[in-house]
């Protein structure tokens, strides 16, 4: 038998680095495949599109990923190529020889990854026989009526047939590894396991299919993992076949991964396996850097927005649109799952304070989820005239009265103010406040919304009374649509309204990573997200005091659901007590923790799946040293000196601890620490083994 290789670890400037001479890539390929692949259906299409530099990086041109085929995507994202590699041309062409299309090229995105692409209706006629062989390998029935379903056997039996032909041509080396994401994929590596090819093969699962579907129901999730009769509850939900293709491929794969530990704890209940790796996700951080600019970027986006609310609340705008925040939340339309129902009752919270304590804040909150429209609302677009049909007359008359200013100086007098204004200019002002005045309220939503009275965010909106009223101190503007430059109404891009937004808050219920408030941070916007968010434990792990790095985390795990709102309503409140420097400060911290995000550090998680599964798949070329790392702990952010040694809640409830905090704040300082503590070591995260969790004892 062959000395197996050592799979060992050193560290290079702090950071784990794997040797070269340990793992040469040239006796590797790596093949990625999901549905996503060039084909933005949700989240992990950012994952994958996201790290596909640094592992392109990593392995050069042994690096491929496997999607489907729809031509509208590729002719605006793939460049058709060759092949670099003469075995894969060969496989490809034994494929088209039975007719099914397959298209090789390069995808344009950072990092210029190979694409192989499986035009999945050229295969269509061999479904019957690929779900006969299916059922023969997994005793799992598909049903005619799923097309998703379907699409995915055929999916994975071209990626199964693709590797067979494949991995037949080689003989001791290169080894392949394929790494699946979600369950379209699962087919082929359960296909590949069944069929005993030489493939070491990885499984991801970014959300169970069950554990989404259970919190949509408003079901005590959380405190109930332990007691769901799983197959009872997917086959009531008719995704029980679905559900078998999940936990087969989650039970059939080398190594198993998640993204982020509560979504571990769900994996060990619905999928019956504790994940060998966790695998945070990450973000191409040079797609946001501004270097200092961000500040600046948040000054001029900011303006953009105050002029849509200039529009949006004409004739009612009776408060200081410089003493006004914007809050926002945007994702899928998921009214419990991406927490705006609490969200919608913390405000109303928060707008009795702010009455209460007749502050002379006003906080604006948006909600960008999309949902069934059929037009702008025609209040809104008016808005938007009226505020455009003023400047052009402030300006008009701007331009006459600088004429006559400027002649009067001229001769070396100073004009009489009463005059240089002549009547038809002040009948021209006075048409223009008379065309302000509006005899209803500032609409609660931007467009008209198809099932308006059965929608959940404005049920809950009239059963609150938040009608931005002019004595509310929060307004509440739904823009059931995603962001778009080309609007006629905000016409911002999505990273532009965020930048100009003050907080983005994010109080989901069921959030297995969590990328909104995660583009917050690196955007320098502070953010709020839960304890049952995988973004709000990774922070927590790896941040010492979340609250004064901008990052709010709700305690939706261990608290009662009226504790929870309450909790929120005070990080709200305590936001709108800071000053503008405070705010400043904090954005300043905020962005810094964009390194933490950063898929320079976050790929090694991956990193360590992958050997792993080339040690449990080729125990003779390859073994894990026992000193491998087992856990996810490592990298940490302490407390910023210049914050108060006090209670995060208390800390911004009182304007007056903020002297303190300015006068010991020194941001070169604490950015140089900070720079210190992202090079600082930490471990590969494994799962450790049989280790119980704790669930919270209320329902949130």
């Amino acid at each position: 038998m062959p000395l197996a290789r050592s799979l060992s670890m050193t560290s290079l400037n702090g950071l784990p680095q794997w040797d070269d001479e340990d793992l040469p890539m040239e006796d590797l390929l790596l093949f990625e495949v999901s549905w996503e692949v060039t084909n933005k259906v949700g989240g992990i299409y950012t994952v994958i599109q996201t790290k596909a530099k640094t592992t392109a990086d990593e392995w050069g041109e042994n690096y491929f990923l496997i999607g489907p085929y729809f031509e509208h995507n590729v002719k605006t994202q793939v460049e058709a190529c060759e092949p670099p590699n003469p075995a894969i041309k060969k496989a490809m062409d034994t494929v088209k020889s039975q007719g099914c299309q397959v298209f090789f090229g390069r995808w344009l995105i950072e990092g210029s990854p190979y694409v192989l692409l499986f035009d999945i209706g050229s295969a269509a006629w061999n479904l019957d026989k690929w779900k006969g062989e299916f059922w023969d390998v997994s005793n799992i029935g598909i049903p005619f009526h799923d097309r998703e379903a379907n699409d995915a056997v055929i999916f994975g039996s071209l990626t199964a047939w693709f590797l067979k032909e494949l991995s037949s041509q080689f003989e001791d080396k290169p080894n392949i590894i394929a790494h699946f994401h979600e369950w379209q994929a699962g087919v082929g590596l359960i296909l590949s396991r069944s069929q005993k090819l030489p493939v070491a093969t990885i499984f991801t699962t970014h959300a169970t299919l069950l554990g989404r579907y259970l919190c949509a129901a408003s079901i005590d999730f959380y405190n109930n993992l332990d007691q769901f009769d799983i197959d009872k509850e997917a086959g009531e939900r008719q995704i029980y076949h679905r559900y078998c293709m999940e936990r087969a491929s989650v039970h059939c794969a080398h190594v198993f991964t998640t993204v982020s530990q509560i979504t571990a704890v769900e994996a060990e209940h619905m999928l019956k396996r504790n994940p060998d790796v966790v695998t945070p996700n990450g973000l191409n951080i040079k797609k946001f850097s501004a270097m200092h600019e961000f500040q600046n970027l948040h000054s001029m986006y900011k303006a953009r927005i105050q002029e849509f609310i200039r529009g949006h609340f004409y004739g009612h705008l009776d408060f200081n649109l410089e003493k006004t925040l914007f809050f926002f939340i945007a994702g899928r339309y998921e009214f419990s799952n991406k927490g705006a129902d609490m969200f919608l009752e913390a405000l109303s919270r928060l707008n009795f304070l702010l009455r209460v304590h007749k502050t002379d804040v006003t906080v604006v909150v948006f909600f960008i989820m999309p949902a069934k429209t059929n037009n702008f609302n025609v209040e809104t677009l008016k808005g938007q005239a009226v505020r455009k049909q003023l400047w052009d007359t402030a300006q008009s008359v701007k331009e006459k009265f600088g004429k006559k200013l400027y002649n009067a100086l001229l001769k070396g007098e100073i004009p009489d103010l009463n005059k240089i204004l002549d009547r038809d200019d002040i009948t021209i002002m006075k048409r223009a406040i008379f065309s302000t005045q509006r005899h209803c309220l500032p609409p609660v939503t931007t467009h008209n919304m198809i099932d308006d009275s059965n929608d959940p965010i404005l049920n809950t909106i009239r059963r609150i009374g938040l009608f931005n009223n002019r004595t509310d101190r929060v307004k509440v503007i739904l823009h059931p649509e995603f962001l778009s430059s080309t609007s006629p109404l905000l016409p911002l891009d999505y990273e532009e309204f965020v930048r100009g937004c003050h907080l983005g808050v994010f109080p989901s219920y069921y959030e297995p990573w969590g990328y909104t408030p995660a583009e917050c941070t690196v955007m320098g916007i502070p953010s709020v997200t839960t304890n049952l968010s995988g973004f709000g434990c990774f922070m927590q792990e790896h941040v010492a005091d979340p609250a004064a790095y901008g990052i709010y985390i709700v305690d939706r795990r261990f608290l009662s659901p009226d504790e929870s709102c309450n909790q929120l309503t005070q990080f709200l409140y305590g936001f709108c007590q800071q000053s503008r420097r405070q705010r400043i400060i904090q954005r300043n911290r905020t962005e810094r923790l964009s390194d933490l995000l950063d898929w320079r550090y976050l790929g090694r998680y991956y990193m360590h799946a992958r050997h792993l599964a080339l040690s449990r798949t080729f125990p003779d070329k390859f073994e894990m040293e026992p000193s491998a790392p087992p856990k996810t702990e490592g990298f940490r952010y302490p407390r910023p000196s210049s914050v108060p040694p006090s209670p995060s809640v208390s800390q911004h409830s009182s304007p007056h601890q903020s002297e303190d905090e300015d006068e010991r704040y020194d941001e070169d300082e604490e950015a140089e620490r900070d720079r210190q503590n992202i090079k600082s070591p930490f471990s590969l995260g494994v799962l450790p083994q049989g280790k119980k969790k704790q669930h919270g004892e209320y329902r949130n």
